[in-house]
């Protein structure tokens, strides 16, 4: 794994500090306004996520919106009292094994705080080596739901599939009596987002069935034909890979996107040509793309980054969760826990609430379309949900 290591330096009204100090850290031991330490010692935070591998797009997004959020939370001076933020960042290429050894290693070199977590399964692994350790960890663009709720030291910066999915729901309206069809790849994507569907739209009333592919089709005129003899009032559709251009276009001229309303996640902008001359015919459902929202965290964002993508917004909002931790914990995570729980801030997608009870982050969710051509579209927001809309049930705290 590749590990690279920056030195930051942060501000806040606090006079605390820290995530992980060594014992050994040179100065005399002071105490701050709260959690105690010396304050001339590094905070060190970890940050384990994808440099590289399939979610290496992903993990660039998260790290570029990570350095935009600090630079923001600490008003542009990076620092906090007198203390450094000590920051290394850890390749996990979306191994959960390279995660959960560089998340040990972190910890024993006195890294209070982990972050990252490009990847479900990552976050999933990562999260009880937090409990283990009782150490912070703020997940990051891993969406799987199991994060919420995985322990009290575990949180999360970006949404969750349930948050998905409501927002898929939000496109019929009241969901009673209507019929709902997914279509999906045979797999465990499609089986997660079939399950998903059931439960939060089929559990709202609609009747849900399925239409599945394999995973190798490359001919879609048979399933479009099912779709459209089922007459559902929506169509969700969950694809992965590279026959999503042929699945879109044979939907396109089979009728099957002026039939129905058909929704589907909007990923990052290098991936809307594939939906061609149907993207304009497509509902999307999205956690963000650049100009969904349009206040100060967004502008500070946008500042940095240029264009900005799906995944800024989770880094972003774990800088400045890392930092309220800090500020008000000093070197104490159950004091970063404390001050997390039932924290609400200005992300850049507008307002954020933790909920205290299993860490949920409550957030807005957007309704978008697309349009454009060739290379070139543009996603337009058409609709925001509040944090109250699309927040999922909540859970017990598992440890």
């Amino acid at each position: 794994m590749t590990v690279r290591t920056t030195r930051r330096v942060f501000l806040s009204a606090a006079t605390m500090m820290a995530a992980a100090l060594a014992a050994t850290a040179c100065g005399s031991p002071q105490e701050t306004a709260s959690g105690g330490g010396d304050s001339a010692a590094p905070v060190k935070v970890g940050l384990v996520y994808s440099q590289s591998g399939a979610l290496a797009s992903y993990g660039k997004q998260y790290i570029e919106g990570f350095k935009a959020g600090l630079d923001y939370a600490t008003k542009g001076t990076n620092k906090v009292g007198d203390r450094t933020i000590e920051i290394t960042e850890v390749d996990d290429a979306g191994d959960p094994a390279k995660a959960v050894s560089a998340a040990k290693d972190l910890i024993g070199k006195g890294n209070k705080i982990i972050a990252g977590s490009t990847a479900s399964g990552v976050a999933l692994q990562v999260a009880p080596i937090a409990a283990q350790n009782k150490v912070l960890f703020v997940s990051g663009p891993a969406a799987t739901d199991a994060v919420t709720g995985a322990n009290k030291y575990t949180f999360r910066s970006g949404r969750q599939s349930y948050q998905d999915v409501v927002t898929a729901k939000s496109f019929i309206g009241d969901p009673a009596g209507k019929k709902v069809v997914v279509f999906a790849q045979d797999g465990a994507f499609g089986d997660a987002n079939e399950a998903a569907v059931k439960t939060v739209i089929g559990g709202a009333g609609a009747t849900v069935s399925s239409v599945r592919a394999p995973a190798s089709a490359t001919e879609f005129t048979p399933f479009a034909s099912q779709i459209k003899s089922a007459k559902p009032d929506l169509l969700f559709v969950a694809w992965a890979g590279t026959t999503a251009p042929a699945m879109w276009q044979t939907l396109d001229q089979q009728g099957v996107l002026s039939s129905t309303t058909v929704v589907t996640g909007l990923d990052i902008r290098a991936s809307w040509p594939t939906f061609g001359a149907a993207g304009s015919k497509i509902s999307f459902l999205s956690h963000y793309f650049d100009g969904a929202s349009d206040n100060e965290a967004a502008k500070a964002l946008k500042a940095k980054v240029g264009t900005v993508d799906l995944f800024h917004p989770d880094g972003f909002a774990a800088a400045q969760m890392v930092v309220r931790a800090v500020e008000e914990g000093g070197d104490d995570v159950e004091k970063m826990v404390k001050a997390l729980e039932g924290w609400s801030f200005d992300g850049v997608k507008g307002k954020m609430s933790i909920r205290a009870e299993d860490h949920a982050l409550l957030q807005p969710m957007f309704q978008a379309k697309l349009t454009g051509s060739g290379t070139t579209f543009t996603a337009t927001a058409q609709k925001a949900l509040t944090g109250d809309e699309t927040a999922p049930p909540a859970v017990a705290m598992k440890g």
